[in-house]
């Protein structure tokens, strides 16, 4: 079991950013992940919420080992050809870490307040499948040519190329059973997930249909999920085990609620026994 951090980036500074992303690296989580939205998801509405992009790139400079990503970019955001030419340069500043984590956004008040277009589900999923091609174009080809309902290419090239070839892993953060779950079997290399076990272990059942329509074996999709920190140690065994057996094998380890000191106790208690060394 891969365990991940989610140093849960509402109302901070840099400087605890940066302190939350050096202690994930300092202990031994594999990835640590910010999230991709302009204004804090929860508590005071005008507190601090820097980009994520820009920060990814400042933590690749101020870290060595720990993987980066966003759980997960909004393709509304964005446009893809841009996304792309972010995530390759986060990559390089990196030296090859970034996670490219990728969804159809959600947020509407956040697009509203902003003047961001939010279109209705089914234009946000064909966007988002549409975003992955492009953005897998530009990562591995010279003179792409894409064209899609929303999105085009013409000649297009992008240099440099990820560090991480063909490019870095694209995670794809989806739970709806028409539009994006097809999506993640024809396309993801990640599936990010939300709990409970259950309802992995039925939705994968969905991914894998339509990765094998698609000519993929569906053994090659990893699946991923979170795990809470917030019940007794033996309920947070239980989860982790429980995801396990769901066929989760990376686990994003939520910035629990109670602070740092659990967090802490969770790296010297439960951490071992699920990423034995």
């Amino acid at each position: 079991m891969r365990l991940d951090l989610d140093v849960s980036q509402h109302q901070l500074s840099w400087q605890e950013l940066l302190a939350r992303v050096r202690l994930a690296e300092e202990a031994g989580f594999a990835a640590a992940w910010v999230f991709d939205h302009f204004k804090p998801l929860y508590g005071d509405p005008s507190g601090p919420c820097l980009e994520a992009w820009t920060l990814l790139a400042a933590l690749a400079a101020q870290t060595g080992r720990v993987r980066l990503g966003t759980m997960v970019t909004g393709v509304t955001y964005r446009h893809p050809s841009v996304l792309a030419a972010e995530a390759v340069t986060v990559d390089h500043v990196s030296g090859g870490r970034l996670e490219l984590g990728l969804g159809a956004a959600w947020f509407a008040d956040e697009h509203r307040q902003l003047g961001i277009d939010f279109p209705p589900a089914r234009e946000r999923a064909e966007r988002l499948e549409e975003a992955v091609q492009v953005m897998r174009l530009l990562m591995t080809t010279d003179d792409a040519r894409f064209d899609g309902r929303h999105y085009r290419l013409d000649e297009a090239s992008y240099h440099p190329r990820p560090v991480q070839q063909p490019h870095p892993p694209i995670w794809i953060g989806a739970s709806g059973e028409r539009l994006t779950l097809p999506i993640v079997g024809r396309h993801a290399d990640v599936w990010n997930a939300f709990p409970p076990a259950g309802d992995i272990a039925r939705k994968w059942a969905i991914v894998a249909e339509h990765a094998e329509r698609a000519g993929r074996e569906p053994a090659t999709i990893v699946r991923s999920s979170f795990l809470s920190l917030s019940a007794p140690w033996d309920q947070v065994r239980a989860q982790a085990e429980a995801l396990r057996a769901a066929g989760v094998s990376i686990l994003a380890v939520s910035w629990p609620a109670e602070g740092r000191p659990r967090l802490e106790a969770f790296i010297e208690q439960v951490m071992p026994d699920l990423v034995p060394m």
